[in-house]
């Protein structure tokens, strides 16, 4: 069996640093999540595919963060905002907060 790469277009901010390679630290290049949601992002895009609607870009730093870390009430729906610590202490554990590019995804600058 064959493995073939799946092109998908996404949209990032022009001012959006380049993706480092996978293993080095993250520069908030918003790659990973714009290509698919974590499992976290899943619940709050109620998506499997596509990019997260929890990436968040930050203009004065020129990156992009994960809004359920820094922004976990405005990302949650409000009944469930008593959970938004636990929320984003779950977040960061989902996306490898802290522990480099975990992102195997293959960038081309269009």
């Amino acid at each position: 069996m064959s493995l073939q790469a799946i092109a998908i277009v996404i949209h990032l901010h022009p001012g959006a640093p380049p993706k480092p390679p996978e293993g080095r630290p993250c520069n908030g290049c918003g790659v990973c999540c714009a290509s698919e949601p974590c499992p976290a992002g899943r619940l709050v895009s109620r998506r499997r595919s596509g990019p997260c609607k929890a990436l968040v870009w930050q203009a004065p730093a020129g990156r992009y963060r994960c809004g359920l870390v820094e922004q976990p009430r405005r990302h949650l729906p409000a009944a469930l905002g008593w959970a938004a610590p636990w929320a984003a202490r779950l977040a960061r554990r989902w996306i490898a907060a802290g522990r480099g590019c975990d992102s195997s995804v293959s960038v081309e600058r269009g």
